[in-house]
């Protein structure tokens, strides 16, 4: 019976795996456009400024600071968003550890075998409840960053 149980974990913590990479997928592609816009028209505004910062009027003093300048608002846009995916992934951890919490209580209640059927709904509607607030998010985003929604 043990070996039954063992063996129905594993498959549930295969499923489990799958569900999490689920929404790592689904935020990279929701995001990919943020990103781009950090990775390409921030950057490239970024040395376009920073091209115009060597001149040779300019000292070395001057042409690191004016560098330095140009650099603000990529920096700002990373940290942003860096920020915003941090926050999005502490919550979704935290309503992940609910799910483990009501699983290990369940585990010791007598005559409770369906504890990991428990936990697999809970992840999954965790997850999904997360996913759902990717649109959200990245809006969020794209307003902050200046972006137009075309992008």
């Amino acid at each position: 019976m043990n070996h039954i149980a063992n063996a129905e974990e594993q498959i549930v913590t295969e499923r489990l795996k799958r569900k999490l990479n689920e929404v790592n997928s689904s935020a990279q592609s929701q995001l990919s456009g943020v990103q781009d816009h950090i990775n390409f028209t921030l950057q490239q505004a970024y040395f376009k400024c920073a091209y115009n910062c060597f001149d040779r009027s300019r000292t070395h003093g001057e042409i690191s600071n004016c560098v330095e300048h140009c650099s603000v608002p990529v920096m700002q846009a990373q940290n942003f968003v860096e920020n915003e995916m941090a926050r999005f992934q502490e919550k979704l951890q935290r309503a992940l550890m609910v799910c483990q919490d009501k699983y290990e209580t369940a585990k010791l209640q007598p005559g409770h075998s369906n504890s990991m059927n428990d936990l697999e709904s809970c992840v999954n509607q965790t997850i999904d409840d997360n996913i759902k607030t990717l649109p959200s998010l990245l809006e969020r985003m794209k307003t902050s960053l200046g972006m137009n929604n075309s992008t």
